[in-house]
C-alpha cells in the first residue's frame, strides 16, 4: 500500500512521463514540419530509361513544395537489390527514399533464396504513383486474334509458341508465367536482356507472345505490325480502350506494372506522412496528372493502401515463381 508520501511520489513520475512524451511527440512534429533540412537521394536500382519517367515528376514536383532538391541516384544490379539495399541502411531520416516497382518489391522477395533485407520489412512504403497495364501481344502470324483462341490454340498444339520476357523473373516472365498456371497451357519461356531485342524478335515472328505494356507498342499495334489480344489489369486503359479484358476470359488473371516511393523503416511516421500528402497533391495535379493517365492509371492513396499492394503482389508471384520454378539468372 502506497503511503501519501509514495502516491505524491507517482504521481510526479507520472506527470514528468507524459510530460516527456509530450515533449516528444512535439519534437518529432517540428522535426517533420521542417523536413527536408538538405538535398533528398531518391535511389532507383536500374539504369535510366523507361521508369524513370515517372521518377523525375514526382521528384521535381517534391523539389519545387518542399524547397530542398530531390537528386536522383541510379544503383542498378541484382534486379533492383542493390538499390534497395543502399536505402534498407540508410539513416532513417527521410533524406533517403527508393524509387521501386513490383520486381524489387514483390517478385524478389520469392526469386532470389539469399537477400540481406525483407522489403515489406525493412522499407516503409510512401506512396504509390502508377499502375500501368500489360497487354497480351501476338505477332500477326499467329492463328490467334483473341485470348480464347490463344488459349486453345496453345492447348491443342503444347511448347509450339514462345513467349519472350525481358529477362528471369521480369514482370512480363511472370505474367506469362500466370497465364500458362491459369490457362493450363505450355508456353515457351525465352528470356531477353531488355525490351528492345525481345521487342524486334516478336515482330519479326521468331517468338510468337508478349506481355508487356502496351504504352510501349501502341505504335506497332496501330499500324498492325503487331496484334494486341486483351489487357492484363482489371480496368480498360483508355489509350487502347477497344482492348477487352484478359480476366473477361480467364476469371481471375490481373497482373499490372506499378512504380512508388518507400523508405528506410522507422522513418518517423510524420515524415512519411508529409511526403505522401505532397505526392498525392502532385498526383491530382492537372500536369502532372495528365501525363501519367496517358500511360496508366494514378496509384494515389495512403501508405497502407500501398503495402497492402505490395503484400498481396508479394504472395501472387509467390505462388507463380514456385509453381514455374523460376530462377534468377
Amino acid at each position: 500500500m502506497l503511503t501519501p508520501s509514495g502516491r505524491a511520489g507517482r504521481r510526479q513520475f507520472l506527470q514528468l512521463a507524459a510530460g516527456a512524451a509530450a515533449l516528444a511527440a512535439v519534437s518529432r512534429v517540428a522535426w517533420a514540419q521542417a523536413y527536408p533540412t538538405r538535398p533528398v537521394r531518391v535511389i532507383f536500382g536500374f539504369t535510366a530509361g523507361g521508369a524513370d519517367f515517372y521518377m523525375r515528376l514526382i521528384a521535381q514536383w517534391l523539389s519545387d513544395r518542399l524547397g530542398q532538391p530531390f537528386v536522383i541516384e541510379q544503383r542498378p544490379g541484382a534486379g533492383g537489390n542493390i538499390g534497395t539495399e543502399a536505402v534498407v541502411k540508410a539513416p532513417p531520416d527521410g533524406h533517403t527514399l527508393l524509387f521501386f516497382g513490383a520486381g524489387p518489391a514483390a517478385i524478389n522477395a520469392t526469386l532470389y533464396e539469399k537477400l540481406n533485407f525483407v522489403f515489406l520489412r525493412d522499407i516503409a512504403p510512401v506512396a504509390g504513383i502508377i499502375r500501368m497495364p500489360q497487354a497480351v501481344h501476338v505477332n500477326p502470324s499467329a492463328p490467334a486474334e483473341t485470348i480464347p483462341e490463344l488459349i486453345s490454340y496453345a492447348k491443342a498444339n503444347p511448347r509450339k509458341l514462345n513467349f519472350a520476357s525481358l529477362g528471369n523473373g521480369s514482370g512480363a516472365h511472370v505474367a506469362g508465367e500466370l497465364f500458362k498456371m491459369m490457362a493450363g497451357v505450355d508456353m515457351v519461356h525465352v528470356p531477353y536482356r531488355g525490351l528492345p531485342p525481345a521487342l524486334t524478335d516478336l515482330l519479326s515472328g521468331q517468338v510468337q507472345v508478349m506481355f508487356t505494356p502496351p504504352v510501349d507498342t501502341v505504335g506497332h499495334i496501330r499500324a498492325s505490325r503487331l496484334r494486341a489480344l486483351a489487357l492484363t489489369t482489371a480496368a480498360r486503359w483508355e489509350g487502347l480502350p477497344e482492348l477487352p479484358i484478359v480476366g473477361d476470359f480467364l476469371p481471375g488473371y490481373e497482373t499490372s506494372t506499378w512504380f512508388g516511393i518507400g523508405a528506410p523503416k522507422n522513418t518517423p511516421a510524420e515524415i512519411i506522412d508529409k511526403l505522401n500528402r505532397e505526392i498525392n497533391a502532385g498526383l491530382a495535379d492537372p500536369s502532372i496528372r495528365a501525363r501519367l493517365v496517358e500511360q496508366g492509371s494514378i496509384l494515389a492513396g495512403s501508405p497502407a493502401d500501398f503495402w497492402k499492394l505490395i503484400a498481396d503482389d508479394t504472395e501472387k508471384w509467390a505462388k507463380v515463381i514456385k509453381f514455374a520454378g523460376i530462377k534468377p539468372e
